[in-house]
Order: structure tokens, then sequence, then C-alpha cells
């Protein structure tokens, strides 16, 4: 067995246990009941009237119409779709803590068959949990408002509600560029978990999510007879080998522990059994672990084809086009999160998670700002069955709604007295 333990190798991140003085119950901030049902029938309402990324129109009236009824005054971002709120007078002496919930759903079909509440909208569905994040962040900025006219915030919030997670680079870039960012000090975030139960979060200090590029590759060569192929550029095999060499070729060029994948999802070449083709395409994806390789992927992926076209003398005309880089939790906000739902449910409710690789624009906010991305459970406890996030038939409990607005108004309130 190696010396180096497991828990010594670069991405791994346990939490220590609750500090003392942090117990079950000790802020106020919990979630009346008519509010409890209020923001189920929103969730449902959403889940309803899913709309995709930067077509957000009604879900931002929806939720605009909802915080001015509180007496908030909500700002719709510049670009359309999307808002933020203030909580409370904005002081540059402190910084804010920012509550960002992403509103966007996915152009696939919601496929649930008994569902009173499924989506209205054909090849339309909120099948990863946007509406619940939308709704938390909500019934937080609700719930925190109702403290702030009782004294009881001491620190202004600011809720972020953005569109297009879903469209690579993702919405946060032009959420940043509408200001968003101005006057906070840090932000966090929830992203439902099917893997974890209803009432829990999911925690890790570091890399949580994983960068997330696309790749569009065409190969072009002088086609022919498969009777002669030493005339041509043999532009199947050619592709066949970009799809199995460049992911060994750039794996090799990255140290191990980056994760660093290139993984194909489509390749489209020729017509006829018996003709070499002149023109291959090929897509997929480029995913890494860490920042580093994040940044050098693009050459490193470049030179792979490259090499590997020359071979087959095809000429490769290569599209990188950036997603996002991994989601990093700042250890502070993490524990700040910690601390919060310790607060609310007892430290037995928090959970260590692991690196998914999956992307996230969360982000981009964490390039410029500290802040933590939590996994929400929105499993149903007991439940064996695990509905996946990007699948028609997913779903939530929507108890995790309540776990979630709860974890949010104890980060402010412990955020604001620190």
């Amino acid at each position: 067995m190696s010396r180096d333990s497991e828990a010594d190798q670069p991405g791994e991140a346990t939490l220590p246990g609750a500090p003392e003085g942090v117990l079950p119950g000790a802020l106020p901030g919990t979630l009346p009941e008519a509010l409890r049902a209020e923001l189920v029938a929103f969730r449902r309402d959403l889940h309803m009237h899913p709309e995709l990324g930067n077509q957000e129109f009604r879900t931002t009236a929806a939720i605009k119409a909802r915080l001015e009824r509180a007496g908030l005054r909500p700002r719709v971002l510049a670009i359309g779709t999307g808002l933020i709120c203030d909580i409370g007078d904005p002081d540059p002496a402190r910084p804010m803590l920012a509550l960002r919930a992403d509103i966007d759903a996915l152009p696939i079909p919601d496929t649930k068959t008994e569902c009173a509440y499924r989506s209205t909208v054909p090849d339309r569905a909120h099948a990863c949990g946007h509406d619940i994040h939308t709704t938390v962040v909500l019934g937080a900025g609700l719930v925190l408002a109702q403290l702030h006219e009782q004294g009881l915030l001491d620190r202004a919030v600011r809720l972020i509600f953005q569109p297009a997670e879903e469209v690579l680079p993702g919405g946060a870039p032009d959420v940043i560029e509408c200001g968003a960012l101005e006057g906070v000090g840090r932000i966090v975030a929830v992203h439902c978990d099917p893997r974890v139960d209803a009432g829990r979060i999911g925690l890790r200090h570091g890399p949580i999510t994983s960068a997330c590029d696309r790749l569009e590759v065409s190969l072009d060569g002088a086609g022919g007879h498969t009777a002669r192929p030493h005339l041509t550029t043999d532009l199947v095999t050619a592709a066949a080998r970009v799809v199995t060499d460049v992911p060994a070729l750039v794996a090799r060029r990255v140290d191990a522990r980056s994760g660093l994948a290139v993984t194909w999802g489509r390749i489209e070449s020729g017509h006829a059994c018996n003709v070499i083709p002149q023109h291959a395409e090929l897509s997929g994806t480029v995913r890494c672990l860490d920042l580093a390789s994040w940044r050098a992927a693009p050459d490193l992926v470049h030179a792979a084809i490259d090499e590997i076209a020359n071979l087959y003398r095809a000429k490769s005309e290569i599209n990188y086009i950036r997603g996002v880089p991994p989601v990093v939790n700042d250890p502070d906000t993490t524990d700040l999160l910690r601390d919060a739902m310790a607060a609310r449910r007892g430290i037995q409710s928090v959970e260590d998670t692991e690196q998914s690789l999956g992307g996230e624009d969360f982000s981009w906010y964490l390039e410029l700002v500290p802040g933590a991305m939590a996994r929400l459970g929105v499993r149903t406890p007991g439940e064996r069955t695990v509905r996946d996030l990007h699948q028609g038939d997913f779903d939530a409990d929507e108890s995790a709604i309540t776990a979630g607005v709860e974890l949010f108004t104890a980060a402010a309130l412990l955020d604001a007295g620190a």
C-alpha cells in the first residue's frame, strides 16, 4: 500500500464536525406553514411552465410580482430575463451575502405519467431542479425580508435569479456584467441532488463540480473508392483514430489526478459502404477536475487532434467552445453553510459529498468572489429509486424547499453576525 493515504490526495475534502455553540433551533427565520404551502404551489406552477435559457419571461415576471408583494424592489436584468433584489440597504463597509438561483429549464419532454403538475409545454421540463432552486431563494428572500422589518437582519442580502445556466458558457457572465456582484462579499447556492435525502445537504471543501467544454471537429480530405484507400485520405479511419487516440494522448499529457477527459458524443461520415468520404464530423465534451488543467485543455486537445489527423493526411478544423470552470468551494463559506444547517437541523443533517463530473456556471461567480455550493437533498427518505438529473421523469421531494430556505436564512443570519 502507498504511504500516501486517500485523504492526502488533491481533491479530497472532508468536513470537520460542527463547532461548539451551534445548536438546532438557535436561530430565528424558520418557515411558517402558510408560506411553506405557498412556496410548494409556486414551485409547481414553475414546473408546469418551464422556459429555456434567456426565454424565462414568465418565470421572471412571477418572481418579480411575489417579491414586490412583499414590499421589495426587484430589478429585472438588462438582458431581459432574470433579476436581482436586495434585502436591506447595501453598506459598502459590510459586503453582502448573495443567494443565487438558476431559473431555466431543459429542452426535453416531461415523461412523468401520474403527476398533476407535469409540464404543460411540449419538449420542455424542469428536469434539473431549477424550479426548486428558484423557490428556495424566493422563500429565503421572503423570510429574510420579514426578519429585516423586525430588526433581526443586521446586514443586507442580495437575491440573484439567474437565467440560462444550461446554455454554455452559462448566463452567469451576463449577470455579472449587469453588476450583480457589486457590493457582494460572498455568494452561496444549492443544487438538487437525488442521491441525498430531503432534509439533508452535501458539502465539500474545494472542487465540487468539474469544468466542462464543448468540442466540435471537422476532418476533410480526398475521398475515393474503398478498393484503393492508398490513393485517398481515409477519413473514416482517421476519424476512428481521433475518437480512440485523442483521449489517451490528452490523458497522458496532464497529471492523472486532474481527471482531464475527452468524451465523444457524435461521429458522422459517409453515405455508401464502398465510398471513402471526403468529410467527417465529431463532437463531444472535455471535462476536468481542476482549474490548471482546464486552462491548459484547449492547447492540449488541439495539438492531439492535429497530430492524429496529420498521420492520415486529413485536414482538421477544430471548434473548441469554452464552457465553465469547476466550482471550487471556498472553505470558510462552506463552513458557513455547514454551521447554518447544523443550527437548523443538527450536524447529522450534513454529509460529505464527492466531486461531480457535471458542469455548473456558478463557477463564474467564484472567479470574482468567494462562495460555496451545497448539494440539496431531494430524495424521499427510504425511497430506493433514484430519479437522476436531466431525465424526463425527474422530480423532487418538496420538503427540500423548506430545508433549503432554512439553510439560506440561517447562513444569512450567521454571516451578518460575523
